[in-house]
């Protein structure tokens, strides 16, 4: 017995489910689950570049020197940048920087004759088929960045400072401090939040279906005008982040787990 035949002797059983239309969104399970591949896509390319932004941005909002002529470089061409960078990302809503960039950056930049990096064909071919997901990304990667940011400096002097400076008198730049002792050290009590912000980010990557791109929340705005019918549609895609929220926060629990053995507590 296939899915419909199987749902309909339900619903003879179970009067109750008589008004349930399961049958529509079976009927679109491909775009769903095309939707939830773009969706998880999405997610994991924003969350892994917005680690590294975060990782280099959360070191340069805490670089500085005692003396000397970089001090002043330091603080106003790289602490600086990097505080106003996380003021602005987490300051403003995700859904504005999406629009934002999707209609005023993104056209700025890739533009077939006044881009500013790509023009020509490769910019309109770019904006057609890959405008929603290009903006959607950097958006997503942008905001992601700025959190987790702030969620490596707060890693990073939660570590006792006598540690660094002991790497220090061994003749480590801070860069190699950083790189082989404050960020391992770190990362183990960073993993909760890092988790917490990737959970963020997978329900938040539905604001960009505002712009076209076609991921859980289009697939069911497509459904629902289709068939003017909002309970199916929408429960599906909420079963369906329910699913992958457990699966990550299961993953972020299992690497904690496995951190926490290796450390030794």
């Amino acid at each position: 017995m296939d899915f419909l035949g199987f749902w309909k002797s339900t619903q003879d059983s179970l009067p109750l489910l008589k008004n349930v239309r399961l049958d529509i969104v079976w009927q679109y399970r491909e775009l769903f689950i095309e939707g939830a591949i773009m969706t998880v896509e999405i997610t994991l390319l924003a969350l892994a570049v917005g680690t590294v932004i975060g990782l280099v941005a959360g070191m340069a909002r805490l670089a500085d020197v005692r003396h000397g002529p970089w001090k002043p470089v330091l603080k106003y061409a790289v602490r600086w940048p990097s505080a106003a960078y996380v003021t602005f990302f987490r300051g403003t809503p995700l859904f504005v920087q999406i629009l934002l960039i999707h209609f005023a950056v993104l056209p700025a930049i890739v533009h077939p004759t006044d881009g500013w990096l790509i023009t020509g064909d490769l910019a309109r071919t770019l904006r057609q088929e890959y405008g929603a997901f290009m903006s959607g990304l950097v958006a997503l990667t942008l905001n992601a960045g700025a959190y987790i940011t702030e969620i490596f400096r707060a890693g990073i002097q939660s570590i006792a400072r006598g540690q660094t400076e002991a790497s220090r008198s061994l003749g480590m730049n801070y860069w190699q401090t950083m790189r082989y002792v404050v960020i391992p050290q770190a990362f183990q009590r960073m993993l909760p939040p890092l988790g917490n912000e990737a959970i963020t980010l997978l329900k938040d990557s539905s604001l960009v279906s505002a712009v076209g791109l076609g991921e859980m929340v289009y697939a069911a705005r497509t459904v629902a005008g289709a068939y003017s019918r909002f309970w199916e549609p929408y429960l599906t895609i909420a079963f369906g982040y329910l699913a992958m929220t457990m699966l990550m926060a299961a993953v972020v629990s299992r690497l904690e787990q496995h951190y926490s053995k290796s450390s030794g507590h």
